[in-house]
């Protein structure tokens, strides 16, 4: 019997990840019109989300006005992640790409830069979606700092960024892509576009959805 791929069919996971003041909220926007253009379906989302009862928890906790233990808020960001997967499995299989500011990579970075254990911070990840393509916008924590607004929230702090930056090259696997983020902003949106379009036209032809980090 003929294989069917139309049934098969769905949106990419698109991850954007980097040092905070990286530009990936900026890109992400741009990405989003870029596909609108093309006529594709595709939705704009980012972690944490602070509109879910978790993510309103860990906006007070960014915000400095709450206090948590390490281990606490890192368990809040996966949970937050969770409160979304079947929605975010749901909208891929209907055919939906979505461009995600920060995931998983984000957190277990973050986590492991305070001095938790790597592996410690990836196991609550596990099983959730693994992206079909993270773009990693590398920018050096110095050039990031001299960025309008750096320094808002409570990990924009240089030192900590540095050990940020070491933890995210530990988590780079064959699905990310390493973009300069130093470039001007359209070279930047020019490389991201030509690597996501391949990415999605993969996804429509019937790219098995897999999970984060499962052996």
């Amino acid at each position: 019997m003929e294989n069917n791929h139309k049934s098969d069919s769905r949106g990419a996971l698109i991850v954007l990840e980097g040092l905070d003041r990286s530009g990936k909220t900026l890109q992400s926007r741009k990405l989003i019109s870029y596909l609108e253009g093309l006529s594709y379906s595709v939705e704009s989302w980012r972690f944490p989300d602070r509109n879910t009862g978790v993510g309103q928890m860990i906006s007070s906790y960014l915000a400095n006005k709450s206090e948590l233990d390490d281990h606490a808020i890192h368990l809040l960001f996966s949970a937050n992640r969770w409160e979304k997967r079947s929605l975010m499995e749901n909208k891929l299989r209907s055919g939906t790409t979505l461009i995600v500011d920060r995931y998983s990579f984000s957190g277990v970075a973050f986590s492991s830069a305070k001095g938790l254990d790597i592996e410690w911070c990836k196991a609550p990840e596990m099983g959730l979606l693994a992206p079909d393509l993270v773009l990693y916008l590398d920018i050096p924590p110095e050039k990031a700092a001299e960025r309008g607004g750096y320094g808002g929230e409570r990990y924009e702090q240089l030192e900590f960024q540095r050990k940020v930056a070491r933890s995210y090259q530990i988590l780079h696997d064959a699905s990310w892509k390493t973009i300069d983020a130093c470039l001007p902003i359209e070279d930047v949106e020019k490389q991201l576009q030509e690597v996501v379009l391949d990415c999605v036209t993969t996804c429509q032809k019937g790219k098995p959805l897999s999970q984060l980090w499962s052996s």
